[in-house]
């Protein structure tokens, strides 16, 4: 019993949305990216680490377009000519032009797109990244890389996880030690099919080597997430047991690149590659 009259609905408490606590006195990747690519989500903190980099080599700033920009063409391949629906997108960002789901969805309104990441500021604009087709499908999931079993089971929601999944790691390896790293990423591949794809981004130490670790270290000095450098060898691990797409591991501009892409003439330490899961 109740206590409520026949055909009355007990009050229902309105739902209260948790408090984000962002920390604006460390910078954080996430929004160092965003002063980079000209954004308006950062802080005082995020933008001197920035210009700190900037001034140590002055090439970082145009990691963040290269990247975007590989980003469109990698999902643009996985959509057109390898026919993939499903992305699963861990270390998002903050939304800005292009996001996954809309460059997917612009060539196949049916895909399905999820998006990971725990960076309160991220958490707190994901509303952004869940507009969709309705054909397709997006979500959000506030979660950490390095607890891939709840990505897995909270991206089954969203994705069909026994047919093709791009999983899709840009701007984000670099933050995990190689212990934690391969490990994870090979959980990742393993959890989902034949046909399936990683694509990776992340800085590289062949290029640029003195000022790349300078950079690492005043990153790191700074008390935001430690990173690590990686050679275009230690990129390659991360496709142990895949089939590397030509033309492998290289900087971004130079990932299949089109007629309008930026930068084609500059020597980027930031490396990437798709591979596909055969």
């Amino acid at each position: 019993m109740t206590g409520q009259p026949p055909g009355q609905e007990p009050d229902i408490e309105p739902e209260i949305e948790p408090e984000i606590e962002i920390d604006t006195t460390v910078a954080h990747p996430a929004r160092v990216w965003d002063y980079w690519l000209g954004g308006k989500d950062h802080y005082p903190a995020d933008q001197a680490l920035g210009d700190q980099l900037n001034e140590t080599m002055p090439e970082v700033v145009i990691w963040a377009r290269a990247d975007r920009e590989f980003l469109g063409r990698a999902v643009r391949y996985l959509v057109a000519e390898a026919g993939v629906r499903q992305f699963l997108d861990i270390g998002t960002g903050i939304p800005t032009a292009d996001n996954t789901h809309e460059v997917a969805q612009r060539l196949a309104p049916d895909s399905r797109v999820v998006y990971v990441d725990n960076d309160p500021v991220v958490l707190a604009h994901a509303r952004a990244l869940l507009t969709s087709t309705p054909q397709g499908a997006t979500d959000y999931i506030d979660a950490d890389l390095r607890d891939p079993e709840t990505i897995l089971k909270a991206a089954e929601r969203t994705l069909n996880l026994s047919r093709p999944v791009a999983i899709m790691l840009l701007g984000i390896l670099e933050f995990l030690p190689d212990e934690q790293a391969y490990p994870i990423v090979r959980r990742l591949v393993e959890a989902v099919p034949s046909g399936s794809h990683l694509t990776v981004a992340c800085p590289a130490s062949d290029v640029n080597t003195e000022a790349m670790a300078e950079v690492v270290q005043r990153w790191n000095e700074s008390g935001a997430t430690p990173a690590v450098l990686r050679s275009g060898a230690g990129i390659a691990r991360f496709f142990d047991g895949m089939e590397l797409l030509e033309p492998g591991v290289v900087p971004l501009p130079k990932w299949r690149p089109d007629p309008g892409t930026l930068f084609l003439d500059r020597e980027i330490g930031f490396f990437c590659a798709v591979g596909r899961k055969p």
